[in-house]
This record gives C-alpha cells, sequence and structure tokens, in this order.
C-alpha cells in the first residue's frame, strides 16, 4: 500500500465518524425570532376630550360627594365596556382637617393573566377647594377640575378604548387613584396628606404576587404649551424609564412639551408608588415654571376652556406608543 492510499484511507476514517459524531449530537438551538413590529395606533384627541367632558358633567368630584359616586359608575362601566376587568379598592380617606371620606381606587385590568405588566396612571378626584382662585369668595368651594385630573383619566380611557380595538401583547393596568387632591398646603411635612389612594394602594396592592416591570403616571396634561420637565423623583427611582419616554417622544417631534428641564423634587403619585411599592414610576406632569404649576391650577377656571386638544394628543400618542414598542421589545432602542 502506498503513502497516497494510506493518507486517502485516514482521510475516509475521519469524516465517518465526524459524520457520526454530527449524527449523535443534538440539533443547535433555533435562535428566538424576535417579536413583529406593531402598528401603534393612532391616539383620538377628540375622544379624550369627550370623555374629560363627561367627567365634569358629574359636577365635583370630591370624596363622598354625589358627583363622585355618579363619576366613579360612569368609569367602571366605560373601562368594562372595552373590555377591563375592574376592581374597586375602597379605602377611608384621613383628610388633614379631621374628615374622613369614603374612597375608591379603580383598577382596570387589561389582560390580567399577561405576565409583563406596566401601570398606566392618574388621580380622579377634584379639590374639595379652590385655595388659588383670585376670587376671595371662591376660594372655599370645590373646583371643576377639567386638567386636574380629568386629563389624565379622559387620556387613560382613550388608550383603553385603543386597545380594545387593537389587542396588545402586555398586560396593563390603569389605575385611578382617588383622594389625591385633598393635601395640606404651606405646612412643612404635610406631604403624607397627599396622595392618599396611592399610598393605600401601595400598602394594598390588589394583587400579592404583583410586580410591572414599571409605572408611568399623568397629571395636569390637558392645558396649552404644555411643559413636561423631569423631576427629581421620576430621575432618582426610575430613570431609564423616563429617559426612554422622553427620547420616545422627541424622536416624534414633541420636542416642545417633553423638554430637559429639571424641575425640582415634586410631591405626586409616583413618589409614594416608588417609595412604598418599590415600583419605578415616572411622573408627566405639566410644570411651566418649577415648583409652579398653571394659572389655572386650583381656581374655577380649572374648566372645559383650558383643556388643549394638541396636548391630549401628544400625551395620548406618545403613552400609546411606549407600551405598543414595550409590547413588542423595540422600545429597547430607546433606552
Amino acid at each position: 500500500m502506498n503513502l497516497r492510499t494510506i493518507i486517502y484511507a485516514l482521510f475516509a476514517l475521519c469524516l465517518i465518524q465526524i459524520m457520526a459524531c454530527k449524527t449523535d449530537t443534538k440539533p443547535e438551538s433555533i435562535p428566538v425570532e424576535t417579536k413583529q413590529r406593531v402598528k401603534v395606533p393612532s391616539f383620538k384627541a377628540d375622544s379624550a376630550y369627550v370623555y374629560i367632558e363627561k367627567q365634569l358633567s358629574f359636577g365635583t368630584r370630591v370624596p363622598g360627594s354625589e358627583g363622585h359616586k355618579a363619576c366613579q359608575d360612569w368609569l367602571v362601566e366605560k373601562f368594562e365596556s372595552f373590555g377591563a376587568d375592574v376592581i374597586l379598592q375602597p379605602f377611608i380617606a384621613n383628610i388633614y382637617t379631621g374628615d374622613k371620606w369614603k374612597a375608591n381606587n379603580i383598577i382596570a385590568q387589561i389582560n390580567p393573566k399577561h405576565k409583563t405588566r406596566v401601570i398606566l396612571s392618574a388621580h380622579w378626584d377634584t379639590r374639595f377647594m379652590g385655595e388659588e382662585d383670585p376670587d376671595p369668595k371662591k376660594k372655599n368651594e370645590p373646583i371643576p377640575g377639567a386638567d386636574d385630573a380629568g386629563s389624565g383619566v379622559g387620556v387613560l380611557l382613550e388608550i383603553a378604548r385603543q386597545i380594545q380595538s387593537n389587542p396588545i401583547d402586555l398586560g396593563i393596568d390603569i389605575i385611578l387613584w382617588d383622594a389625591e387632591d385633598q393635601g395640606q398646603r404651606g405646612v412643612q411635612g404635610a406631604e403624607a396628606t397627599w396622595c392618599l389612594g396611592s399610598q393605600h394602594w401601595s400598602n394594598n396592592k390588589h394583587r400579592s404576587d404583583y410586580n410591572p416591570i414599571y409605572g408611568i403616571n399623568l397629571d395636569m396634561v390637558g392645558s396649552k404649551n404644555p411643559r413636561f420637565g423631569r423631576d427629581d423623583y421620576s430621575m432618582g427611582f426610575a430613570p431609564v424609564v423616563m429617559n426612554k419616554v422622553w427620547k420616545l417622544a422627541k424622536t416624534m417631534g414633541y420636542n416642545d412639551m417633553f423638554t430637559d428641564n429639571k424641575t425640582g423634587p415634586l410631591t405626586d403619585d409616583h413618589v409614594v408608588v416608588n417609595q412604598i411599592a418599590r415600583i419605578p414610576m415616572i411622573d408627566i406632569i405639566n410644570q411651566p415654571d418649577t415648583n409652579r404649576f398653571g394659572d389655572h391650577w386650583h381656581t374655577h377656571n380649572d374648566d372645559m376652556s383650558i383643556i388643549d386638544k394638541r396636548s391630549l394628543k401628544v400625551v395620548g400618542q406618545v403613552v400609546t406608543a411606549t407600551i405598543y414598542k414595550e409590547s413588542d421589545g423595540s422600545i429597547r432602542a430607546f433606552e
């Protein structure tokens, strides 16, 4: 046998062994395919506007009032008509004045069995007094609350309607906080007198195993030319969430509203959700100036005349885009 024959024989033997090894080896795992990009539905500002009007038609929504109860019933019915599972979470709101009011957080669960969840929230009560009103006779009367807080609720109702028409691969919990706006002003250390509904929920979540990936809170999002800046608590507790939402808003052309202005520490529902419930949550709230809200804030001018449809459109479209891009994973490009 010559050398060439020996070499060919050895090569053939090696080839047979290699083929045998490949036959015995388990097939390589197929890479997980990325989700197909979803189409983000168009948020309808006209619809959100009508939902705000409807809230005001019940009158002021101070906890315990007739208008509050009528609005609550309508909100539950509306969310259920959009296919959500609704939970009422009753509690007693201990107001700083010594009053004890019956209150309810409203929790609308969309895709309740989905493990990956996001909170969208706003408060739905209205303040029992208009202490900033220029008319002294009106300072002790409850305000209409179109922007504070009808606007956030109107936006979330429209998002719920859009999800029903455009199903999403994500669990969404829309939580409407009660008794948020009944706190004491001008007194140091009175922060705990505000945000009573979110405090109650954070200490008594509607599910013991509840662990959403993050939350977005809306407050006063409906007036003309708002400035949504970066408050200290959002940036301190949930910087990744705030960065990706703000970056997404800017790529959508909304730099005029979603700014990089630092607006300082701000007491709102997102603070207690971060601190007590340990859920990263950001706040989208209008602060034209640092530590100051619009001129209509806590006055009787907070009526439908203050609501601007472009503001509703911008906020609603940004939040809608956020959750749909979260559902297909493309939101990571904005982190």
